[in-house]
């Protein structure tokens, strides 16, 4: 029963990254109908940031994690903005395949670039909480995964906040659901898609610096993986559906460290993207979404 409780806590704490990064894909799609692939290379721009503020903040206090947070989601929340800007704006309108195409390539060319800045080599991201071990009964409980849980679930209530309380958010549930209509009571989708890429890219950011504190070796390739586990999430869940981008990050978390685990832990990285192609067969619209038709 311990180890069960013990790999459950595990798998919460890798699920809670994962939803983080899955809501930044689940958003832009939502707003404007993409996936955008550059999502996981600014997820691992937000741990390198975190790297850089973590040397300037007092080690293993509270008030330097936070702010190497705060650091990291705001430097990515201004890349994420300056992508939607400078890559997929002026492709406003044009076909899926060249936004698609496009996103690849900036997501290439983030990764080339960290390379030519941060190095190629792997770097051990320094302790920024203050480290502790926690023995319940048997089960070990380490300060590292409670600041993840407790981290992830703030920044989701903060987001349903965002989303559901105020009117930037009503804007963003008016834009997702009818673009044109929303220009024509005068909201200016401009600024709600690009506010919407920068609460992304946030979010991502804290992933990247959460996912670093768990697992503390970054490297510029370090999003490719997570990336596209948290997209299986997004589409677990439902696509453009945020509770579901939640609950999609935490099932594949915890099956895939149960996985690791047991005699299959060979297979743990290949569980993803089986969960991926089951659901596109079986519910293609995810556990929380709906499927629906469209004409071509």
């Amino acid at each position: 029963m311990i180890e069960f409780l013990q790999q459950l806590l595990n798998g919460l704490s890798l699920g809670a990254i994962y939803a983080l990064i899955a809501l930044g894909y689940t958003m832009v799609y939502g707003v404007l109908r993409f996936i955008n692939f550059a999502h996981s290379d600014v997820f691992m721009v937000g741990a390198f940031v975190g790297y850089y503020l973590a040397r300037l903040v007092p080690a293993g206090t509270v008030w330097g994690g936070l702010l190497v947070l705060v650091g990291a989601m705001a430097a990515c929340a201004i890349l994420g903005m300056t992508i939607e800007r400078l890559a997929y704006r002026p492709l406003r309108g044009a076909p899926t395949l060249n936004v698609l195409i496009t996103a690849i390539g900036v997501s290439l060319l983030l990764e080339y670039t960290g390379q030519v800045f941060f190095g190629a080599a792997p770097r051990s991201f320094p302790p920024v909480v203050p480290s502790v071990r926690l023995s319940l009964g048997g089960l070990v409980l380490s300060s590292d995964q409670l600041v993840v849980i407790l981290g992830t679930g703030a920044l989701m209530w903060g987001l349903r906040l965002v989303v559901l309380r105020t009117r930037i958010g009503m804007a963003m549930r008016a834009v997702s659901l009818n673009p044109q209509a929303a220009r024509l009571v005068g909201v200016n989708n401009d600024i709600i898609v690009s506010f919407t890429f920068g609460l992304g890219s946030a979010l991502a950011g804290a992933g990247g610096v959460l996912y670093a504190i768990n697992y503390p070796s970054i490297d510029p390739l370090m999003g490719v993986m997570p990336g596209l586990k948290a997209f299986v999430c997004a589409v677990l869940g439902g696509i453009g559906n945020i509770p579901g981008a939640a609950l999609g990050g935490l099932i594949l978390g915890t099956t895939e460290t149960f996985v690791g685990g047991s005699s299959w832990s060979t297979y743990k990285d290949a569980i993803a993207f089986a969960v991926l192609i089951v659901i596109l067969l079986v519910r293609p619209g995810g556990l929380l979404g709906r499927s629906t038709i469209e004409k071509v």
